[in-house]
């Protein structure tokens, strides 16, 4: 199962040098990650009103090359084999095809007491 988010970059997303501030793609990829769990149909808000929220454990993160002012890029999502109160994705930001970022990123669930707790279920069934 994979995700496709468009990304436009504005001036605010560079640096002085006029390419994409390297801590702003984990914002781009962060975005998608939620836009992608939306479609799955998990609410959040309901998540946390339960009691429960994402929490990003690990980021693996790779810059390939620059992405500028004013690009069209797209955040690809993929799910890797996780398990049930772990998951995991490789998400890869490019700009016609070509990658310009990549990161695997380990998410878990925590609960109010910041104890691990299990992701749900429709991303489970998604793992398996």
């Amino acid at each position: 199962m994979s995700h496709s988010f468009p990304i436009r970059v504005y001036y605010e997303d560079t640096d002085l040098a006029g390419i994409v501030y390297y801590a702003n793609y984990l914002k781009f990829i962060e975005r998608a990650r939620s836009e992608w769990v939306r479609e799955l149909g998990v609410d959040q808000v309901q998540m946390k009103a339960e009691g429960v929220v994402f929490a990003v454990r690990r980021v693996e993160a790779d810059y390939l090359a620059p992405a500028r002012y004013d690009d069209e890029l797209v955040v690809e999502t993929t799910m890797e084999p996780g398990s049930g109160v772990r998951l995991v994705v490789k998400q890869d930001v490019k700009r016609q095809g070509e990658i310009l970022f990549s990161a695997i990123v380990t998410i878990i669930c925590m609960n109010e007491t910041g104890g691990v707790a299990r992701l749900p279920a429709v991303i489970r069934r998604s793992v398996h």
